[in-house]
């Protein structure tokens, strides 16, 4: 098993920044990929970002112009900041974790994100 543990998330303001960690315990492995997703009320989980264990990443297209993913491999730590934020970002963040490339992810609690205008 996995364990994912959350940090960050809360109140912004319009044009304010995001800052997320996660941290990952258990039996890692050789970690493939880390990143983040989110779920606004009513809507399906979506990529945010993502980093893989070769250090390339994947950013959806709401993300790729404002914001930055950054691992620390030593500790499975996962960092990821989100600059200029828009009430549509609000949503619940949720971490994701996998071992290897197709297999099953695991998912922290996940960060509720609220952005006021």
């Amino acid at each position: 098993q996995v364990q994912l543990v959350e940090s960050g998330g809360g109140w912004v303001q319009a044009g304010g920044s995001l800052s997320l960690s996660c941290t990952a315990s258990g039996n890692t492995g050789n970690t493939y990929r880390m990143g983040w997703y989110r779920q606004a009320p009513g809507q399906q989980r979506e990529m945010v970002a993502a980093v893989n264990r070769d250090g390339t990443r994947v950013f959806a297209m709401f993300a790729k112009d404002r914001s930055t993913i950054s691992k620390d491999s030593a500790k499975n730590m996962v960092h990821f900041q989100m600059n200029d934020l828009k009430p549509d970002d609000t949503a619940v963040y949720f971490c994701q974790f996998q071992k290897n490339p197709g297999a099953r992810s695991y998912w922290g609690q996940g960060t509720q994100v609220t952005v006021s205008s």
